[in-house]
């Protein structure tokens, strides 16, 4: 099922001359000085397409720092003023919507705790209608594509055409290297979704470290993401909010630099041939793994059957457990992550325990099945 978004290529609305499309500037405006001095050596990079900036910033507890406010509003219209880049912000309200457009805001996005709430969402889209400009939206803090999808819609429905996705990555219990966890299949499943989307990821929020945001940018190019949000300060040091996830404008350039830029489609008839060929092998290996899956789920449903005759339970924790290990250890030794061997293990476990389960009650169905005939 593909998503029917009404939308305009990235290109009629935001200038993508430069590979890749790079937004940047600091998490939040802090100051007038600040903001303008950072527009400044962005711009001189000759590598940024927009200027970004944090005027409301939504934080997790009361106290912390909320951005300037509408103050900053008149620091991004200097900056875009003197350097000549576009401006994009973040807005969580109907009204942030109406003061970022009455200064001359270029972009708008909404944030991943605003995605969140369809209710919120829907104000914002109100107040969009009628109004032509450009409008990304973060995916919600938690992994849940039909938040995200449902988020663009209303957005799409309020007439904008101009809309794009940002990957931001996910909030998670499990600790990791990285602030909020990829969870690339989340995105991958949006890009399926909806092609014609225009998906950015956003490093910066999903590294939480600046040493990691040149391996995440280079992940989201390689995944066909059309562009990157990093957040930039002149001196990441003293910034208000988010610290060690900025980079100076100097390393923002190495940045990129370093990236490396592949293409999405091959026009070469030999290469095209041979991945035709290997595309093919996966092909044959697919409808064979997708067989022999089937015939295990017939066994399963035998053992359903025996233990149904035997009044055996279905869930056996020792043998669970046994199977976790051995094929978790044949799967290192054939250069499978334990972690990929152990999802497919649940995946493949999890559907075993409800054909056996539908085996086990079989009867009982029917037997209900029967007794509202009888009443019927």
């Amino acid at each position: 099922m593909k998503l029917n978004l009404n939308i305009q290529p990235l290109n009629t609305w935001i200038k993508t001359g430069k590979e890749p499309l790079v937004i940047s500037g600091p998490c939040s405006a802090e100051t007038e000085e600040q903001l303008v001095a950072t527009a400044h050596l962005l711009a001189q990079t000759g590598k940024i397409s927009a200027l970004r900036a944090g005027i409301w910033k939504p934080r997790t507890r009361p106290g912390e720092f909320e951005g300037i406010g509408s103050i900053g509003l008149e620091w991004l219209k200097r900056a875009k003023e003197e350097t000549g880049l576009p401006t994009a912000v973040e807005v969580a309200t109907a009204k942030h919507v109406e003061e970022a457009l009455k200064a001359g805001v270029d972009i708008l996005w909404v944030g991943a705790r605003s995605t969140a709430n369809p209710f919120t969402v829907q104000e914002i889209a109100d107040a969009l209608k009628g109004v032509d400009v450009p409008v990304m939206v973060k995916n919600p803090v938690n992994p849940d594509l039909s938040l995200w999808v449902g988020a663009l819609e209303r957005i799409n429905n309020a007439g904008i055409t101009k809309l794009a996705a940002i990957h931001r990555g996910f909030s998670s219990y499990e600790k990791s290297a990285f602030r909020n966890e990829p969870m690339w299949d989340v995105a991958i499943a949006l890009k399926t979704l909806a092609p014609e989307l225009p998906l950015i990821n956003d490093p910066s929020h999903i590294s939480g470290n600046r040493d990691l945001i040149g391996y995440v940018s280079q992940k989201a190019l390689d995944l066909d993401m059309q562009g990157l949000m990093i957040e930039s300060h002149i001196d990441p040091s003293v910034a208000w909010t988010d610290a060690k996830q900025q980079v100076t404008p100097a390393a923002l350039a190495d940045i990129i630099d370093h990236l490396t830029l592949r293409k999405a489609e091959v026009r070469n008839s030999e290469v095209n041939d041979k991945l035709a060929e290997l595309r093919n092998q996966i092909d044959k290996i697919d409808d064979l793994v997708i067989q022999k899956i089937a015939e295990r789920m017939q066994i399963a449903e035998k053992i359903g059957q025996y233990k149904k005759d035997n009044n055996i339970t279905i869930l056996q924790v020792g043998r669970w457990d046994e199977i976790l290990q051995k094929r978790t250890t044949y799967g290192k030794a054939l250069k499978l992550s334990a972690e990929f061997t152990e999802k497919l293990l649940e995946l493949v476990h999890n559907e075993s325990i409800r054909r056996q389960t539908e085996v086990m009650n079989a009867d009982a169905a029917q037997g209900q099945a029967a007794e509202k005939l009888t009443h019927a």
